[in-house]
């Protein structure tokens, strides 16, 4: 059993990413490649974007803090702290339309 306080971690991602040159931070709390499951939190400042890319699996995203707009070639969606946004099985991007903190939980397909 191990425990995590993920109000933290997105307040430490705020952070590293506000003195990141990329504007954004992560950290994998569960999982990672080798494993079906993966949660991480991300940090990243306002303008910062997750250039459009592949669903590597079923994903979700949990808004800790901040506002962001997930965007697909047909259709865009707003979210902000509290909405949690079902990824499309599509090509997407991600922007941050203000510092904002996530938790992308992933289960990829084999």
């Amino acid at each position: 059993m191990q425990k995590i306080s993920i109000e933290a971690l997105a307040r430490q991602q705020l952070g590293s990413a506000a003195l990141a040159s990329s504007g954004r931070a992560a950290d994998t709390v569960f999982g990672g490649h080798e494993k079906v499951l993966r949660q991480t939190v991300i940090g990243m400042t306002e303008g910062t974007v997750l250039n459009e890319h592949e669903n590597p699996g079923e994903a979700t995203i949990y808004v800790l803090r901040g506002r962001v707009r997930l965007s697909t070639a047909d259709a865009s969606w707003q979210a902000r702290q509290g909405d949690l946004l079902i990824v499309p099985d599509a090509r997407h991007d991600l922007v941050a339309e203000e510092d904002a903190a996530i938790l992308l939980t992933v289960a990829k397909l084999r």
